[in-house]
């Protein structure tokens, strides 16, 4: 699951031989250009295309695909209608936030959520999966953005199976 993008024969060598502003230019065009074809280049959206293709090709694991644009919670869903949050840590220490159902606080929102973690070239070091009942006592509440969140520890990676 490891890759290096330096090492990449289009890239072998090359990225380092460019100065700072040829390295600026070169990463302006790029998002130009993925922004042109409709390409979302985000830590979130990496560890979402990573999780989701992780499951369709490892056997035992369900296969999932992306959840609609806009969902909420809900970035991938199984065939049997399992609904899974993703998150992405790269740097961080926590996961992005779930806000709960304004209506309804103790409303589950998911079945599963994945948090994967992202090694320095943004790749798929590892991911960890929380049921529901898990994801509840792992979870901390952030009061600033009035939702949850699940700090990376070790008290609650504990708490959740690592698939990768």
């Amino acid at each position: 699951m490891k890759s290096t993008s330096t090492q990449h024969p289009m890239f072998k060598g090359k990225l380092p031989t460019l100065s700072d502003d040829e390295l600026i230019a070169l990463r302006a065009a790029l998002e130009v250009e993925m922004r042109k074809r409709g390409i979302a280049f985000s830590v979130g959206d990496i560890g979402e295309k990573g999780a989701i293709e992780h499951f369709r090709k490892t056997p035992g694991l369900p296969n999932l695909q992306a959840a609609p644009t806009g969902t909420k919670n809900v970035d991938a869903l199984s065939r049997n209608g399992d609904r899974y949050s993703i998150k992405t840590i790269w740097k961080g220490k926590k996961t992005g936030t779930i806000y709960p159902d304004p209506d309804s606080p103790n409303r589950q929102l998911f079945e599963y959520l994945l948090v994967v973690r992202l090694g320095k070239e943004m790749t798929v070091e590892s991911i960890h999966e929380f049921t529901w009942l898990e994801f509840l006592g792992a979870r901390c509440w952030d009061k600033r953005m009035s939702a949850w969140y699940v700090p990376i520890s070790v008290k609650s990676m504990t708490k959740s199976t690592r698939i990768v």
